[in-house]
This record gives C-alpha cells, sequence and structure tokens, in this order.
C-alpha cells in the first residue's frame, strides 16, 4: 500500500526525534494518522491521532473542542480496553496539544479482506454459484465480528462509524484457518486474525438499545454497499453478536424498527 506523503507539519510531539520521521497514513476533516516508531517499545511502532487547529474555528471554541474530542475518545478507548473489548491501547495523550497516541495494528483492514476473499467481481448479469464453495473461514470471520461488536455493546459503548474499514484483521501468529486447522490457502489467510475495531472518534457511552441497534444498521448497511455479495451472511455476525451480548435481544427487536425507518427514508428519497 502507498502511503502519502507528509504535507502538513506534524504536531511537535514527533518533531522531538531527529532521526525518526514521521509517515502520514491518512488525513481525515478533523484528524490526521500517523505511523511512528514508539517511544514506549524498541523496535515498535505506534499510531498518533492528531487533531490539528481549525482556522475557521474561533482559537478559543477551536481548543475547547479538541481538548473535549480527543479527551472523550481516549476514555472511551481506555474502558474498552479494561474490559475486554479488541481495541488498540493507549499509551499516552496530550489532550490540550490535540494528540493521542495508540496502538499501532498491524495487519488489513477487514474491508480489504472480505473483497480479498471474493475476489474480481462479477459481470453484472453473471450468476455467482457459491452452493459447492467451501465458506467456513469466511463465516467464522463474521462471527468474530459479531463477538466484538457484542463485546464492545456490552461494554456500554457504541462506537458510531461500524464499518469494516474501521475493524483490522491483526494476523495470527501461524498460519492457521479460523476453524483450527492449518491451510497455505491465500484467500484463508485474507480473512483470518483476530478483529480490532479502531476509530473511535463518534463513539460515546451508551446503554440505548436504539443506539445499539443504529450500530448494527450501520453495519449491515455498510456490507450491502461495500461487499454485496457477502450480505446474506451477515446474518452469521446477528446470530454471534446474539451469543456474545445476553441484552443483544432487545436490540435485535429494535433494529427491526431502525430497518423499517431506514426503508422508509429510501422510498421518500
Amino acid at each position: 500500500m502507498t502511503e502519502p506523503a507528509t504535507e502538513f507539519p506534524p504536531p511537535k510531539i514527533l518533531t522531538l526525534s531527529p532521526t525518526h520521521k514521521p509517515i502520514l497514513i491518512t488525513q481525515g476533516a478533523e484528524g490526521r494518522l500517523y505511523k511512528t516508531p514508539s517511544p514506549f517499545q524498541p523496535n515498535q511502532f505506534c499510531a498518533l491521532k492528531y487533531r490539528p487547529p481549525k482556522p475557521y474555528r474561533h482559537p478559543i471554541l477551536d481548543a475547547r473542542l479538541t481538548k473535549a474530542r480527543i479527551s472523550s475518545e481516549a476514555k472511551v478507548l481506555d474502558r474498552c480496553y479494561r474490559e475486554g473489548v479488541p481495541v488498540p491501547a493507549v499509551l499516552a495523550k496530550d489532550a490540550a496539544a490535540g494528540w493521542m497516541m495508540i496502538e499501532w495494528i498491524e495487519g488489513e483492514p477487514v474491508r480489504v479482506g472480505i473483497n480479498t476473499w471474493l475476489g474480481e467481481r462479477p459481470e453484472d448479469d453473471a450468476v455467482v454459484d457459491t452452493s459447492q464453495e467451501d465458506e467456513t473461514p469466511l463465516i467464522d470471520l463474521m462471527k468474530r465480528i459479531g463477538v466484538a461488536v457484542g463485546a464492545l455493546h456490552r461494554t456500554g459503548v457504541v462506537h458510531g462509524d461500524l464499518t469494516t474499514s474501521n475493524m483490522m484483521l491483526r494476523p495470527w501468529a501461524d498460519d492457521r484457518l479460523p476453524n483450527g486447522h492449518g491451510s497455505t490457502s491465500e484467500r484463508a489467510k485474507a480473512v483470518a486474525g483476530d478483529v480490532i475495531v479502531i476509530d473511535f472518534g463518534l463513539a460515546m457511552q451508551s446503554q440505548s438499545d436504539e443506539d445499539r441497534a443504529v450500530d448494527l444498521y450501520v453495519l449491515e448497511r455498510a456490507f450491502a454497499s461495500t461487499h454485496p455479495r457477502a450480505e446474506r451472511l451477515f446474518h452469521h455476525i446477528l446470530d454471534s453478536y446474539r451469543e456474545a451480548f445476553k441484552k443483544a435481544p432487545g436490540v435485535l427487536h429494535k433494529l427491526e424498527d431502525v430497518r423499517m425507518r431506514g426503508r422508509k427514508r429510501s422510498m421518500l428519497g
């Protein structure tokens, strides 16, 4: 993967080492993500999320918003990590300066793994026969996603932007299949690994079934748009979610209401 060049000055914390230049991985409307050597572990990397000053905002308001958002995201991540949710660990933060340093997660986004498994998109009129295909590795990945989301909701946190781009597949130490059997299949390797949930910029603490149902609906719609050929397997995520989270029945009941509202909005344009 080609990494974009750094076009903007990094935060001061990343300029202290004369020998290691940070790499700008991605930039969004609200912040930037850098990859940099870890100051805590030799020969390891970490990720630094930085919210730069916004010139279009009043400086005092901008400073308050930045501090509040960094503090909120770090607090949510800390809570999830303590409760055993698969998320990156928070290593350090300076909310006033607008940055948070977290564990670097090796691997590829779940989005990439699923698309690698699915292979090239067929022609529009082509009929894809999957009846003879062993989909166990992909199904096992769907189940691991459900477990991760169940653990997140059990902690009292909703993500706010659950998509397969906001989940990483951290490689296992060996090349076992998700069901525990060894394999050299490249497709199976593409969907192997631990599911780690990332990017909690829109997350909040909530015990609301409605909020949790919206989380699931966002993920379901992400599958429909990004992985339409895997959408028929989405029920495995919900089945696994139900097993991982004892309050899931109420959430899944509310999900039906959220789906209905979504269909009405689609019909009205």
